[in-house]
């Protein structure tokens, strides 16, 4: 609300400081940073990815008994996927999964 109020700008670390960015970088270690993260959650499972994000978008737009609701229910739905069963199964077996987007 203050910056808004007031038009003041603030730099990085106060950004990330107040939760609005969830890290920052250097300049130069942007693009390497990004990818990076991007190669880390290619290598989950798809379909649960689709649903964390969805969960995590919903979330925005509901009171935190809904929203817990919701994510309920999407990790409900999460028990029809193959890659739900393997995700579980390599933790108990202290493995890395091997996730088919199924």
């Amino acid at each position: 609300m203050e910056m808004v109020l007031t038009g003041e700008f603030m730099n990085a670390e106060e950004a990330n400081m107040r939760g609005l960015v969830s890290r920052v970088t250097e300049v130069n270690e942007t693009v390497n940073e990004a990818v990076r993260v991007a190669l880390k959650i290619a290598g989950y499972s798809q379909p649960v990815i689709q649903l964390a994000k969805e969960a995590v978008n919903q979330s925005y737009e509901m009171g935190l008994e809904s929203g817990l609701l919701y994510e309920r229910r999407m990790f409900h739905a999460s028990f029809g996927f193959k890659d739900r069963v393997e995700g579980m199964t390599a933790f108990v077996e202290k493995r890395k999964p091997n996730f088919t987007d199924e």
